[in-house]
């Protein structure tokens, strides 16, 4: 599916800022672009890989979110839904659902599955993803509209070994897409 979507994953590539993070992100500029629900991945967009609450700058950002959209317009879908991120949301953020029984992204049924509950038009929904080939795709397949992190949240000290391995996935993902990029668009 990557190679089908390669031009959509291209534009997307392209036109990101690349010291992108969450926080850049304006809830109310992105209301007023005609977003009416927002979908987070978790690890690299709210806090680093393996932790089980957003990073402490995200707090405040999470509750201009629930304030701009409403806490039921607002939703984690993550590849790894743990039991503690899911009672940490349910305990700080009360109405921010976190889909779960989903196959995993790229597969768009997480996001399939928050149309059906919010009854929006897919382009009114938004995915915030770290990841080229997993969120991004994912978005594309699903026909949303995607807001993709350049620079994740990452905590080398704490977990080495799967920050170094995201850190390698995301750099051949861009690396791919850049490749495809230069053939495509010679010029730019």
């Amino acid at each position: 599916m990557g190679y089908r979507y390669r031009q959509a994953l291209t534009q997307v590539y392209r036109t990101t800022p690349r010291q992108r993070q969450l926080c850049q992100l304006s809830p109310i500029e992105l209301k007023q672009q005609g977003i009416t629900v927002l979908v987070l991945d978790f690890d690299g967009v709210l806090a680093a890989h393996g932790e089980s609450q957003p990073a402490k700058e995200v707090h405040p950002w999470l509750q201009t979110c629930i304030q701009c959209f409403g806490a039921n317009q607002v939703f984690v879908l993550s590849n790894k839904p743990l039991a503690s991120r899911i009672a940490h949301f349910n305990c700080h953020y009360q109405g921010v659902r976190y889909i779960t029984a989903v196959r995993k992204k790229p597969y768009p049924d997480g996001l399939k599955e928050i149309i059906a509950l919010t009854g929006q038009s897919s382009h009114q929904v938004m995915l915030i993803d770290d990841r080229l080939l997993t969120g991004v795709l994912a978005a594309c397949l699903a026909n949303v509209s995607v807001a993709y992190i350049t620079y994740p949240y990452v905590q080398l000290s704490k977990r080495p070994l799967p920050e170094m391995f995201f850190m390698v996935l995301r750099f051949l993902e861009r690396y791919l897409i850049s490749l495809y990029s230069r053939f495509t668009y010679p010029n730019h």
